[in-house]
């Protein structure tokens, strides 16, 4: 039962974790990013076992992991409100062609990252040519182009 526990404690810290560093990280990784989720799974790993290293507790530990996950799949299915405490909203972060500072700066979205977005969706070099652009909840920023 202590693994069941210890599993789902680490699940919960890691979903809040991921949840308060931002979509926008999830997005875009850069080497210090991967050395941070190597570091994280190593002592993910030692705080999901402990001392027990038998096949028993991993079996454990792996079935609780995935049914937890399937659980709250469910949970998110079923309730709008629970999905967008745990995945998020989409951010707008220009709308009519004006960008949303504010939007931009709880996201950690430069203008850069929207600009790069528009280069490889809709090959477009500048922010005036751009009408829309939304930070999704996967962490891909859509753009929608200005009519032209």
């Amino acid at each position: 039962m202590d693994s069941v526990i210890r599993g789902l404690v680490i699940y919960a810290i890691l979903l809040i974790g991921t949840r308060l560093t931002g979509r926008r990280t999830l997005a875009q990784m850069t080497p210090f990013d991967l050395v941070l989720v190597l570091i994280i799974a190593e002592t993910t790993q030692q705080a999901l076992l402990g001392d027990d290293f038998s096949i028993t507790n991993a079996a454990v530990l792996i079935v609780t992991l995935f049914a937890t996950d399937v659980v709250l799949a469910w949970i998110k299915g079923r309730s709008n409100r629970i999905a967008s405490l745990l995945d998020g909203n989409p951010t707008v972060l220009m709308s009519e062609g004006t960008l949303d500072p504010e939007a931009m700066r709880r996201s950690r979205v430069s203008v850069g990252d929207v600009l790069e977005a528009a280069r490889a969706q809709h090959g477009l070099k500048a922010l005036s040519d751009i009408d829309a652009a939304v930070l999704e909840v996967g962490g891909g920023i859509s753009i929608i182009p200005k009519e032209r």
